[in-house]
């Protein structure tokens, strides 16, 4: 399971933490880093100082790489992008946006940018605007998703573009990570199944609902707003589908989902706030620690592997 990303980042796995808003705090990406993968904080509209403190926390948690997810769409962006370099973190990935006008600024510290992109086309400019590796996320993920699955995506991204590739969307054991290498991508981005682990400091409620998914309950909506999100269904997702069919405006459904994410991941509410979580909610099925979540997926794709060895 070493690929060039573990040489460039300094990690034991190519395996990354998804960046996700109020649930990557410091103590989950701390833990993920420990246990050997690249733990994110992230960002999500936190303001710079906020994003600072979670930072700090991180560096008292592990000495091992770690990163911060940025998403471009903030209000507050500058001030994180001017945390994130006065404290030197070894890697930041980007969403929701062009990180260009930041690149000179995060490479003069040696930060390394690695941009999530949905397409080809963004793809290819970010390999032009000089990131380092690029996560190529399919539709499958939590949260904001584009329209083409991971099957479909990575391959196409890999053969038009020389620098790593990230897979995510729609992976959660050894089998996906293996499926993943095997389109091409150099390393995976997992999301969903550790929201389900011990570090991680959603709400329990947060976390059951996620254990309890079954495999479509995981839907999009806000589609007609151009940030469509993944979600498990619930109260909230109901009021969402009910508006898109009466033919209501972008501005009606956004003012609809302000806040929702944290009340479902920090109150604990699962009825009236975003459940964010992948398509594969359903195959998480325990809370486990980081490290024992990520020598899981190693030992599941090296047991795939041997298997995929012995029927040539």
């Amino acid at each position: 399971m070493k690929t060039r990303l573990c040489e460039i980042l300094n990690i034991k796995y190519p395996i990354f933490q998804g960046g996700m808003a109020w649930v990557a705090t410091a103590e989950l990406a701390a833990a993920v880093s420990e246990a050997g993968g690249l733990g994110m904080i992230g960002a999500g509209n936190a303001p710079g100082e906020v994003v600072e403190k979670e930072i700090l926390k991180a560096k008292n948690m592990t000495d091992k790489p770690f990163g911060v997810n940025i998403m471009l769409l903030s209000p507050f962006v500058e001030e994180v992008v001017d945390v994130v370099c006065k404290h030197n973190v070894p890697v930041v990935t980007t969403g929701a946006g062009n990180p260009g006008k930041f690149m000179s600024k995060f490479k003069s510290v040696g930060t390394k940018v690695i941009p999530v992109v949905p397409s080809v086309a963004l793809a290819k400019r970010m390999e032009t605007l000089g990131a380092d590796a690029i996560v190529v996320e399919g539709t499958e993920a939590g949260g904001h998703v584009g329209e083409l699955t991971t099957m479909a995506l990575v391959p196409q991204i890999v053969d038009s573009v020389n620098i790593p590739v990230i897979a995510a969307g729609g992976i959660a054991d050894g089998r996906g990570v293996l499926a993943a290498v095997s389109l091409g991508a150099e390393g995976v981005q997992i999301g969903t199944r550790f929201i389900c682990s011990d570090e991680c400091t959603a709400h329990g409620n947060y976390k059951q609902r996620v254990l309890k998914a079954k495999d479509r309950d995981a839907i999009v909506t806000a589609r007609v707003t151009g940030h469509p999100v993944r979600g498990l269904k619930n109260k909230l997702t109901r009021e969402f589908i009910k508006l898109e069919k009466n033919g209501a405006t972008a501005g009606e459904i956004e003012e609809l989902g302000k806040g929702k994410l944290r009340t479902a991941v920090i109150e604990g509410d699962i009825e009236n706030g975003s459940i964010m979580a992948g398509q594969i909610a359903g195959m998480v099925t325990k809370i486990q620690p980081c490290k024992e979540i990520i020598e899981e997926i190693i030992a599941e794709a090296e047991k795939q592997l041997d298997y995929i060895n012995g029927l040539r």
